[in-house]
């Protein structure tokens, strides 16, 4: 093929494809009471999903624990004997404790962090109360100087 064919088919087959982009988006009226884009979770709500990957940290990391002892005892047996099959489960063993690591970790994160920001927004809520409270003061105070 020429050089001149190969850029005629190339410019017939850009001719006959548009290229346009489509973006993926919910319809315009999604009835509801109106506040659509708005997201909404409350301290239950955080607290719920806080609790969920604290209490799958701890329950994976028992169960996995055993699956993994259990995996690499069979795969050293294997080996011992001779088997190929346990160099492969000695393999997966490997990949496993590597995930279960990741998703160990991922839970961990998950659950300090709702806590510290549960903190935080507590002390946040103590600072700007007292802060009210001083300007309120503050202000009492100025009203009585003046005599009001």
């Amino acid at each position: 093929m020429a050089w001149d064919e190969w850029e005629q088919l190339k410019s017939e087959a850009a001719g006959q494809q548009s290229t346009r982009m489509q973006l993926n988006q919910y319809p315009a009226d999604q009835g509801g009471d109106g506040t659509q884009g708005d997201l909404v979770a409350g301290h239950q709500d955080l607290e719920a999903v806080g609790k969920a990957a604290h209490d799958l940290f701890e329950d994976f990391t028992t169960f996995s624990g055993h699956a993994r002892v259990a995996s690499e005892a069979a795969a050293g047996g294997l080996k011992g004997q001779g088997f190929a099959l346990g160099h492969a489960l000695e393999h997966v063993t490997e990949r496993w404790s590597k995930q279960t690591k990741t998703l160990l970790d991922a839970c961990a994160h998950i659950s300090n962090h709702l806590r510290f920001t549960k903190n935080q927004h507590a002390a946040d809520d103590s600072y700007i109360s007292g802060s009210v409270s001083s300007i309120a003061l503050l202000d009492e105070g100025f009203d009585d100087r003046k005599g009001h």
